[in-house]
């Protein structure tokens, strides 16, 4: 029996779809969300079973989200532009909402209120706001160089001043970094002079040594991380050096499912440091597969977004590129102890409900911008 498919002819919404999405990209982010499930069922139990959840809570939360992440992504992909601009800019104003209830209601858990619970469910509301700030600066931009009197860098630089505000006054340092690299990685896109350039960075450095100063638990990571002999091995740098044994212990080809010892010893190992988990249960095979995975969706989708004649186009892809690929690169160099020490998930692998659902979302974002559209032109 033939495989069935959609014919070239097919004007139906899904038949348009088929043969208009990024398959390539489609099929990635689907086999990076299914060793995401294979890495749950790795990792979690044991943490499972240490806070009396059930042997298989994590999995079956994980699963569970699962679904609405990719049913998410495949909706949000059949947008067009202008209807993304209108996503964005809707979750953008209620993400800023929730970050602003974080900070009043939002339970404190390690000296920092990221989370809320509605409806029974944790929220990281950053997550949801990160994409939408990309689609927003990239949409400022835009209108900005087709109307030189627009003032679209000055309406970028607004909503980054306020995002940036509410994530420091969480305080959460990684996913600032984030925000502030994709915008000053698309003003680079959009042609910023050099020498404004050199200003963004030397800004970024005097806000990182502020951080230093002003935040101890960054100045404690990086002391650490720059002398590891200034921390307590048991206690401040234990996760880190669990993390580099399980790599070792891991060799090319790994110890074998469910062999790991990480995952019995970290209490992170189904967030933080899944990596570990992958390459001390799978080996290098399965950690190279991964980088190659997540370089492949930021690489391609960066590619089919240049060949666009709109600078929208172009400057949302690369944003939301550029947080997918940061995010999965804080994650993996924390576990390596190539980066000083940051709580960030790794997208579709790490356990996280919330995370799943925005990370579907900012996919689809993604697939919807880089959709083949001929005969469409765009003004922005």
């Amino acid at each position: 029996m033939s495989t069935p498919t959609f014919s070239r002819r097919d004007t139906s919404v899904l038949g348009r779809w088929w043969w208009t999405i990024d398959r390539w990209s489609l099929s990635a982010i689907i086999i990076i969300m299914a060793i995401g499930i294979l890495l749950s069922f790795a990792a979690s139990p044991p943490v499972a079973e240490r806070l009396n959840l059930g042997t298989f809570f994590f999995v079956k939360r994980h699963i569970i989200m699962v679904p609405p992440a990719v049913g998410l992504m495949i909706v949000i992909s059949l947008l067009n532009p202008q209807q993304v601009r209108r996503l964005a800019s809707f979750l953008y104003l209620v993400g800023v909402i929730l970050l602003i209830f974080t900070l009043s209601s939002g339970a404190e858990i390690k000296g920092a209120r990221r989370w809320i619970v509605l409806a029974g469910t944790s929220i990281q509301a950053s997550e949801f706001i990160k994409p939408a700030f990309a689609i927003m600066v990239a949409w400022m931009l835009a209108e900005k160089y087709r109307d030189f009197q627009f003032p679209g860098l000055l309406i970028s630089f607004i909503l980054l001043v306020i995002l940036v505000v509410l994530l420091l006054l969480q305080p959460d340092l990684g996913m600032t970094l984030v925000v502030i690299s994709t915008w000053i990685g698309q003003l680079f896109i959009a042609g910023m002079p050099v020498i404004w350039m050199v200003i963004l960075a030397t800004m970024a450095v005097i806000g990182l040594c502020g951080a230093y100063l002003l935040f101890p638990h960054v100045a404690r990571r990086i002391d650490q991380f720059l002398d590891p002999t200034s921390g307590n091995p048991q206690h401040d740098l234990y996760q880190v050096n669990q993390s580099l044994e399980a790599f070792m212990n891991g060799g090319l080809f790994g110890r074998g499912p469910g062999e790991g010892i990480i995952k019995k010893n970290v209490p992170d190992a189904h967030a933080d440091f899944v990596f570990s988990v992958a390459g001390e249960e799978f080996g290098l095979i399965l950690c190279l597969a991964l980088v190659g995975l997540f370089a492949f969706v930021v690489i391609r989708s960066l590619l089919r977004g240049m060949q666009e004649s709109s600078l929208f186009t172009i400057m949302g892809t690369a944003g939301i590129s550029m947080q997918f690929g940061l995010q999965a690169f804080i994650n993996m160099a924390s576990a390596l102890h190539l980066i000083p020490t940051k709580g960030m998930t790794m997208p579709f692998i790490s356990y996280g409900g919330s995370s799943l659902v925005a990370l579907g979302i900012a996919m689809g974002m993604l697939l919807a911008l880089t959709r083949r559209r001929h005969g469409v032109t765009e003004v922005l």
